[in-house]
């Protein structure tokens, strides 16, 4: 059966292609997005979630064009990096706005309906820098680790009702960020990676697909590195 799914920042990148293999595979798929286009075919909702109202219109406007949402990938999210000493108080609490409890605001809109109906897929997408640490990104890691406690607090709540919670870690993947950087930079960390590689959004894209599908049904509380091998052990 074709589902209500929301991929929050699905308008690029890992969001995008997160978006379109949930349409792939029968879903009604909608994203939120701040600038830029919607991906063509899917319904595009502009939104930004550090604002509460926007996310319940958002929601709204999603209920209405395609149902409650059954399934949320929770994605959005924004680097501010420097060095702790330089960071200001605003590149903290901001990415946190956005990063965490940006996911908190869509997952208890999202939750209502999935509690009414007992059943539901979350899925956050956090980072390996979340799990292993990252200098220059105090913020950026501490909001993607708080995405772990998170999820696995939502997923002790939400379990009875048929509802379940995971987290995607994805470590370094082929993007408009990674292509940026310099190939000396990039050299040095596909050394630090076992496979020796980034990897693709694909990868990350079919990983969310198989947490909201039933093969996943009795998988909660799970935090999935998509990584390579580079942050093994934590």
């Amino acid at each position: 059966m074709s589902r209500s799914a929301l991929v929050t920042g699905g308008n690029r990148g890992i969001g995008r292609r997160i978006a379109g293999e949930l349409a792939a595979a029968g879903d009604q798929v909608a994203v939120t997005y701040r600038s830029g286009e919607p991906p063509e075919g899917l319904l595009g909702v502009t939104c930004d979630i550090t604002d509460t109202a926007q996310v319940d219109a958002a929601f709204k406007r999603v209920e209405e064009e395609q149902g409650p949402v059954e399934v949320l990938v929770a994605n959005a999210g924004i680097t501010k990096d420097n060095l702790l000493a330089m960071m200001t108080e605003d590149e903290f609490s901001s990415v946190l706005d956005t990063n965490l409890t940006g996911a908190f605001r869509v997952a208890k809109r999202a939750a209502r309906g999935m509690i009414r109906r007992r059943s539901g897929r979350i899925v956050l997408i956090s980072s390996v820098v979340g799990l292993m640490g990252s200098g220059g990104q105090t913020n950026y890691a501490a909001s993607k680790a708080g995405l772990v406690g998170f999820a696995r607090s939502l997923a002790r709540e939400l379990g009875s009702r048929g509802i379940t919670v995971n987290v995607v870690a994805p470590g370094f993947i082929e993007t408009d960020m990674t292509a940026a950087l310099s190939e000396e930079r990039q050299a040095e960390i596909k050394r630090n990676v076992p496979l020796g590689r980034f990897g693709s959004a694909d990868e990350i894209a079919k990983t969310v697909r198989f947490l909201t599908g039933e093969d996943a049904a009795y998988i909660t509380g799970a935090v999935i590195p998509v990584d390579g091998g580079l942050g093994m052990g934590h």
